[in-house]
């Protein structure tokens, strides 16, 4: 439908629209409290657009709206579209998809507590999203010497009365799966340990507080010793919780900086009035937007996804949809939540104070990712010298091999564009032309003339240009002259004007062409870190696609092996029989007995098993 026919025919419902460009890609994604004023605002006069609106609409070519019931609907959609998607155009948690959580498998019989890199609807509870994994490792490890929680996998039936396994014996595990606990007094520690990472303290510490001389009372001197020590270890923590509110209210203290395209949002985690912890977040946003917008987008992403939502937010500046925003959070909390901005007194000396920490993180990751850029550049331009080659290095492709003992070879292809890598453009192939046994040498040959045909291919046809019409600056091959050579030789065949280079594993020689000695770069080499990095990426690559092929072909069967045996049959063939043994010893009329399995079939199977 022509883009002005569809605006004509918005509706005037609140919802969520999402901009699309000539691929079909999601670029932004919006929500209005009015459609058909909102979207038709990007396509009027463009004088008063900012120049990030600008630049979006000359991309847009198509929009696809939902209408929603209310306005807090709206944002709730919104808020999930976009970490769905990604899109360009709006402000985005940098590499949320990595920050882990810690799940407390609340659902099962006797609960697991563990750290996830995914929220998942499946009835756990949710601690996070945390920046740091290695602060999430250390609470484990806290909460497992001081709560004897499993960490094993077992599906722990009623009955269960298995062997009990180390950590019983020191201490670290109640045993469920020896029948050495019941559920009320494990479900009881699980409860406990909710409260540990909810911050809830004040409440924890007494209730074992009053077990503990419970148990001393009823002469459980080994029960009693075990909650004193979980008390003391609790105390120490809480010795080093700062008190900031004399309240004792439960808030997030939203500090925020920016610098050009990042944001970093610092948050102190007060619960009881106690500072429990603090996170910081990096926001990607474009150049003109306000902090007002950034921070709405973090409030968004970040409250959708956490386990608790605390009374108060204390935020640096008045937002355009507070009171939105409130009404949304509410939803979640199910309970009011206020958006404060406090302007004098205890409060805005605590956003000040987190605010200064914004301001300290941002410094530290903006020189940090300057230092790192540095050194790439360094790397590039060593590397570039060492080979002596006329033209800057911007795409580097590096190939390996894996197999066992020629079984599953396969390659892969990995590429680094200026001295960072482009996963996105990542290849893998699978070898066929070797088959007596493992030959490096070969299995090269065959991924380079795959790779550089189709790329010559590409080239020659301008309506279908890939990924491999792009020609590297440098190839890298992992090994010594002999891969080398494999390589050369392809190269040559094919009549490509591109050099190539060998890496030793042994001693990190770099071998060349038309040279018989190698180049040794220096230890602290910034070019050798950068070879070796695009080498290791590239090994990395290849032997995880080789597991993954590995581990597919060890939980085969034979009958995947059989014509017109799919998954259904092959269920069914093991549910009548039981085994493989059975159905190879079974006769066609046994087979013919089978549901779905028709006398071809059968004969089929039959030949196959005894073939």
């Amino acid at each position: 439908m022509d883009l002005q026919l569809k605006l004509a025919h918005l509706p005037t419902r609140p919802g969520v629209y999402l901009m699309k460009n000539a691929k079909g890609q999601i670029i932004y994604v919006g929500k209005a409290i009015n459609l058909r004023n909102r979207v038709r605002s990007y396509f009027q006069s463009s004088r008063n657009h900012s120049v990030k609106i600008k630049a979006l609409v000359e991309e847009i070519t198509e929009f696809e709206y939902i209408v929603t019931d209310s306005e807090v609907e709206a944002l709730i959609l919104e808020s999930n579209l976009i970490k769905e998607h990604s899109p360009w155009y709006n402000t985005r948690l940098k590499d949320d998809k990595n920050y882990p959580y810690i799940k407390v498998t609340v659902t099962q019989r006797f609960p697991r507590v563990l750290m996830v890199r995914k929220r998942i609807k499946d009835g756990s509870r949710y601690f996070g999203p945390f920046t740091s994994t290695n602060a999430v490792r250390s609470t484990l490890d806290f909460l497992r010497r001081l709560f004897p929680i499993r960490t094993c996998r077992k599906e722990i039936q009623p009955d269960s009365q298995d062997r009990p396994c180390l950590n019983y014996h020191i201490g670290r595990c109640f045993a469920p799966c020896a029948g050495l606990v019941d559920e009320k007094t494990y479900d009881e520690m699980i409860a406990e340990v909710c409260l540990f990472l909810e911050g809830r303290h004040d409440k924890l510490i007494p209730e074992l507080r009053m077990k503990m001389d419970q148990a001393a009372k009823s002469l459980e001197y080994e029960r009693a010793a075990r909650l004193r020590d979980q008390l003391s270890g609790l105390e120490r923590i809480v010795e080093k919780q700062k008190i900031v509110a004399s309240h004792g209210d439960d808030q997030d203290i939203l500090g925020y900086v920016r610098a050009g395209d990042l944001a970093c949002v610092q948050m102190f985690l007060v619960r009881n009035g106690k500072l429990i912890g603090r996170e910081h977040f990096l926001l990607e946003c474009g150049v003109e937007e306000d902090g007002k917008e950034v921070l709405s987008a973090f409030i968004e992403q970040y409250y959708s996804d956490v386990s608790f939502i605390p009374k108060e937010l204390l935020l640096p500046e008045e937002l355009t949809d507070m009171n939105l925003l409130a009404q949304w959070l509410g939803t979640f909390k199910q309970s009011k939540v206020y958006l404060l901005v406090p302007k004098r007194g205890e409060k805005r000396k605590l956003l000040e104070m987190v605010t200064g920490n914004a301001q300290l993180v941002l410094d530290e990751m903006r020189a940090k990712e300057e230092r790192k850029q540095q050194e790439i550049d360094r790397g590039l331009w060593e590397l570039q010298h060492a080979l002596e080659l006329p033209n800057p290095i911007i795409r580097m492709e590096a190939y390996d091999i894996s197999n066992t003992q020629g079984s599953q070879i396969v390659a892969s292809m990995v590429v680094f564009i200026d001295g960072k890598p482009a996963n996105d453009q990542y290849r893998r192939f699978r070898i066929y032309t070797v088959e007596d046994g493992p030959n490096d040498f070969l299995a090269m040959e065959e991924v380079l003339r795959r790779r550089f045909t189709r790329g010559l291919q590409e080239q020659a046809d301008q309506e279908d240009q890939g990924s491999f019409s792009l020609f590297p600056d440098l190839v890298l091959i992992d090994g010594g002259k002999g891969q080398l050579s494999a390589a050369l030789t392809i190269r040559d065949e094919l009549g490509l004007d591109v050099p190539f280079i060998g890496l030793a594993k042994q001693f990190e020689e770099i071998y060349i062409e038309d040279r018989a000695a190698p180049i040794i770069l220096p230890r602290e080499s910034q070019g050798l870190y950068m070879v070796q990095r695009i080498r290791d990426e590239a090994h990395r690559f290849a032997i995880t696609y080789h597991r993954k092929l590995r581990a597919k072909a060890s939980h085969g069967s034979i009958l995947d092996q059989i014509p017109g045996v799919g998954p259904k049959r092959k269920k069914a063939l093991l549910k009548h029989f039981g085994t493989v043994k059975a159905i190879r010893n079974a006769a066609v009329a046994d087979l013919v007995e089978v549901e779905g399995v028709n006398r071809k079939t059968a004969a089929e199977i039959y030949q196959h098993m005894h073939t």
